[in-house]
C-alpha cells in the first residue's frame, strides 16, 4: 500500500494497543497456575532499618541474664496476716488504674465524633469495668494548655491541630475543639462506665477559656469528676510559657486567678468549682514547695484532687534531636525497670505528700506516668518486661496512699500506649495494638477488685529481693488476694520461684486457692502476651476482646504439718495473682458491635471450609478480577466487551478503505 496509507494504519494499529493498555490499567491480575508474576515480594526491613511509626517498631532488646542462685533464692516463705496489718494502705477504689489521653489524639482513641465511636476501645474499656464496676479517664495533657472551644471546625472535625505554630520541645501544636467532643465522652460513658477529668488552657491568665468548663459539666454532668489547672507547671519556664523566674509563688497565685474568674462566671455551678485538680507537677519543683505556698488551705473548697506526675526516665534526646537531652541507651536502661526498685524509687519521694493529703482530707493522684516521657522507649516500653513494671509499680503507688494513677495514651509516634488504633490509612484492613500496660491495668483492676475496700501492703517478700516483690490485697477486712511478681527471664527454668503462702497466728487457709498468670516467654516478648492464657494477641490484631479460653489453675494447699500451706510457683518471667477466696472472676464483659460500615470495597470473602482445601487458586480457572474503585463487576468480563468494541471499530475502518480502492 501507499506510504501514506501504511504510515496512517501503522499510527492506527499503535493507537489501537495503546487503548488496550489504556483498558487494563486498572485491573488487578490474579496470575493462573504457571504464571510468572511481574514482580517479586519486597522483603521486609531489619529493626535497624525501620522507618514507620514509633508505636509499631520491631525492636527487641537482649533480656538481661539471670543473677544466679545466691542473689536470687527461688524458695521461699511468705507468712501474712489475715486481719488488715499496720501499715496497709487506706482502702483503694478499683478504679485506681487508669488512662490519661493526650487531647490530640482523641479522635483518633475514642471516635470521630459523638456517633462514630472507636469499638475496640468500648471493648477494652468494658473488660475492665468488669473487673472493677468503673474506669477513670483524664483527656488532656500538654496539648489541653492552648486548646480553644469553638462552635465548628472549617472542615467539620471535632479536632483540629495547628501544626505550623507547635511549641515546646515536644512541639505540642494549639488545637480547637468542639462541643462534639464532650458529646462523644457522654455518649463512651453511656455505654461504658467512664468518669473523665478535663484540662482547662491554662496559657493565657489574662483571658482565661472557660468554655470547656461550662460545657463539660452541662455535657457530661455527674461523669465529669474533675478539672486540672495547669499541666506541669514546674516546666512552664522551661517551654517557654512563663518567665524564667516562674515559681511556685506564681502558679499558686494563677490558681486563685482561675478560681475568681471561674466564680464570677454565672455558667459555673458552686459544685463545679470543687473539682480542681493542682499542681500536676513534674520534676524540677518538688510538691512541698507548693504546699508551702499554702496552695491546699487557701483552695480546699475548690481542690478535688491534689497531683504530680512523673516518668521515671525519658527519651528526649532521640525523639526530639537538638533538644539538647541527655541519651539514654535503651539496652542499658532496660535492667532498671526489671526490678522493685524502680517503684521504690519513684513513689520515695511523695511519702511526705501522701500523708500530706490525708491530713488535709485530700486525694492524691499520680496523674500522669509511664515508663519514659518523650514516648518511652522501643523495646523497653512495649515489652513484656513494661507490664512486670506496671503491675509492680501501679500495686506500689497504692500500697503507700496514693489514690489513683493514670497511664499515659499518646499516637502514632510513641511506644509506651496501653492500646493505639491503626493509621488512619490503614483502617480498613489493621486491627487495634495492645501493649503491655494495658495488661498492667487488667492485673491491678483483678487484684484490687470492685469493692473499693481493698488495702494494699509491700510484702518485702523474698528477704526484700528486688527481683521478687509481692503484695497482700486485704478486702473488707480480710486477706482476700496475693500478688507475686518474678522480674528474672529465664527460659531454662532454674529461675521459676516457689513460694509457700501461709497465715500467721495458727490460722488456716482454704485447702484451695485460685491462681492467674501474667505470662510471656521472656521479658523482652513483643505481643501475645496471656493473662490466664488470654490474649489481644501482636501488632494490628485485636478488636479488645481476648482471646482464647480463660484458665484459671486450682492449687491444692497442704496441711500436713498441722497449719495449712499453699505453694504456688511463679515463672521466670511471670506474675502470679492468687485468690484466697471463692470470687475469681467476674461474669464476662460485654461487648460491642461495629455499626458503620467504612471498608465498602474489597470486601470479598471465602468460606473457611473452602479456603481450607484450597491451594488459592482454586476456582479462579477461568477468572480475571477487578479490584479498582468503578470497574465493572467482572472486569475480565468488561474488558472484554471493550477490546471486542475496539476490534469491530478496527475492521470497519479497514473496510472502508478497501472500498475505497486502497491496494496493499
Amino acid at each position: 500500500m501507499s506510504s501514506t496509507l501504511g504510515v496512517t494504519f501503522v499510527s492506527f494499529l499503535l493507537l489501537f494497543l495503546s487503548a488496550i493498555q489504556r483498558c487494563s490499567a486498572s485491573i488487578t491480575v490474579y496470575y493462573q497456575n504457571g504464571q510468572t508474576p511481574l514482580a517479586t515480594a519486597s522483603s521486609t526491613a531489619s529493626s535497624a532499618n525501620y522507618t514507620g511509626p514509633i508505636a509499631y517498631s520491631p525492636v527487641v532488646l537482649n533480656a538481661p541474664a539471670p543473677p544466679g542462685a545466691s542473689a536470687f533464692p527461688t524458695n521461699f516463705a511468705l507468712q501474712m496476716s489475715s486481719p488488715v496489718p499496720s501499715g496497709a494502705s487506706i482502702p483503694q477504689n478499683g478504679s485506681f488504674f487508669g488512662f490519661s489521653i493526650e487531647m490530640s489524639v482523641v479522635n483518633q482513641v475514642l471516635g470521630k465524633n459523638a456517633s462514630f465511636l472507636q469499638v475496640p476501645f468500648l471493648n477494652l474499656m468494658a473488660n475492665i469495668q468488669q473487673r472493677t464496676g468503673r474506669i477513670n479517664i483524664r483527656v488532656g495533657g500538654n496539648t489541653q494548655e492552648t486548646a480553644t472551644l469553638v462552635n465548628s471546625t472549617p472542615d467539620g472535625r471535632i479536632l483540629e491541630k495547628d501544626l505550623q505554630n507547635v511549641s515546646n520541645p515536644t512541639q505540642t501544636p494549639p488545637l480547637i475543639f468542639t462541643p462534639e467532643l464532650l458529646y462523644m465522652l457522654r455518649n463512651i460513658s453511656s455505654l461504658v462506665n467512664v468518669r473523665w477529668y478535663l484540662g482547662v488552657p491554662f496559657n493565657d491568665t489574662s483571658n482565661f477559656r472557660l468554655a470547656i468548663v461550662e460545657q463539660g459539666q452541662r455535657i457530661l454532668g455527674d461523669y465529669l469528676i474533675g478539672l486540672q489547672v495547669g499541666n506541669e507547671p514546674d516546666l512552664y519556664a522551661a517551654h517557654g510559657h512563663r518567665p524564667s523566674t516562674y515559681s511556685p509563688q506564681n502558679y499558686t497565685t494563677e490558681f486563685g486567678e482561675m478560681i475568681t474568674a471561674m466564680t464570677n462566671d454565672v455558667n459555673i455551678s458552686p459544685h463545679t468549682r470543687s473539682l480542681l485538680i493542682g499542681p500536676s507537677i513534674s520534676v524540677v519543683w518538688t510538691p512541698e514547695q507548693v504546699w508551702n505556698t499554702d496552695f491546699v488551705d487557701l483552695y480546699s473548697p475548690n481542690l478535688g484532687f491534689l497531683a504530680v506526675e512523673r516518668y521515671p526516665t525519658d527519651n528526649c534526646a532521640v525523639a526530639f534531636p537538638g533538644s539538647g537531652a541527655q541519651y539514654n541507651d535503651p539496652q542499658t536502661t532496660f535492667p532498671t525497670f526489671l526490678t522493685h526498685q524502680s517503684g521504690l524509687t519513684i513513689v520515695s519521694e511523695y511519702l511526705n505528700s501522701t500523708n500530706f493529703a490525708q491530713t488535709k482530707g485530700k486525694e492524691l493522684l499520680m496523674f500522669e506516668t509511664n515508663t519514659a516521657s518523650c514516648g518511652g522507649f522501643p523495646g523497653i516500653s512495649d515489652s513484656f518486661g513494661a507490664a512486670l513494671w506496671g503491675v509492680d509499680y501501679g500495686l506500689q503507688m497504692a500500697a503507700v496512699n496514693f489514690s489513683g494513677a493514670l497511664f499515659h495514651v499518646g499516637g502514632q509516634s510513641v511506644a509506651y500506649n496501653p492500646f493505639t488504633p491503626p493509621p488512619t490509612n490503614q483502617s480498613t484492613y489493621h486491627q487495634w495494638t495492645i501493649g503491655p500496660i494495658y495488661y498492667s491495668a487488667l492485673v491491678v483492676a483483678e487484684a484490687l477488685g470492685p469493692t473499693n475496700t481493698s488495702q494494699v501492703m509491700d510484702l518485702q517478700a523474698n528477704n526484700n529481693n528486688m527481683l521478687s516483690p509481692a503484695y497482700g490485697i486485704w478486702e473488707n477486712g480480710n486477706l482476700a488476694r496475693v500478688v507475686l511478681i518474678n522480674f528474672v527471664s529465664d527460659s531454662t527454668g532454674a529461675s521459676d520461684i516457689s513460694v509457700d503462702l501461709s497465715l500467721a497466728n495458727g490460722a488456716q487457709l482454704p485447702g484451695q486457692v485460685q491462681v492467674k498468670y501474667l505470662s510471656a516467654a521472656s521479658v523482652s516478648q513483643k505481643g501475645n502476651i496471656t493473662w490466664a492464657s488470654q490474649t489481644y494477641g501482636e501488632n494490628f490484631e485485636s478488636d479488645g476482646r481476648p482471646l482464647g479460653t480463660e484458665n484459671i489453675e486450682t492449687i491444692t494447699c497442704s496441711s500436713a504439718t498441722g497449719s495449712s500451706i499453699c505453694t504456688i510457683k511463679v515463672p521466670a518471667p511471670g506474675v502470679a495473682l492468687v485468690f484466697l477466696t471463692s470470687e475469681t472472676a467476674a461474669a464476662p464483659s460485654q461487648t460491642f458491635s461495629t455499626t458503620a460500615l467504612t471498608k465498602t470495597r474489597n470486601t470479598a470473602t471465602v468460606a473457611p471450609s473452602v479456603l481450607a482445601t484450597s491451594n488459592g487458586h482454586s476456582g479462579m480457572a477461568n477468572e480475571l478480577g477487578s479490584t479498582s474503585p468503578g470497574s465493572n463487576k467482572n472486569g475480565a468480563q468488561g474488558r472484554g466487551a471493550l477490546v471486542g468494541g475496539v476490534m469491530a471499530m478496527a475492521l470497519a475502518v479497514l473496510a472502508g478503505w478497501l472500498m475505497s480502492g486502497a491496494r496493499f
